[in-house]
């Protein structure tokens, strides 16, 4: 597994929904349940902030237009 904050949004999201699958097979022992659930979780949250970032650059953005009077 790589270092997550490494990953783009679309790698890390990609990963993440292969966990889901993964944790809805049923197939895992408790403990592997356990570590995928928590690399999940960071993965989750690593998408968030990059969305979060993307957001806050879109209204930058949006707000530089409408200072500029574009």
């Amino acid at each position: 597994m790589s270092d997550i904050s490494e990953l783009s949004f679309e790698a890390a999201f990609e990963e993440l929904e292969t966990i889901v699958d993964r944790l809805e097979s049923g197939q895992l022992t408790l403990d592997a349940s356990v570590s995928l659930f928590e690399r999940g979780r960071q993965l989750a949250a690593h998408c968030q902030a990059i969305l979060d970032n993307a957001e806050l650059r879109v209204t930058q953005i949006d707000e530089n237009s409408l200072s500029n009077g574009e």
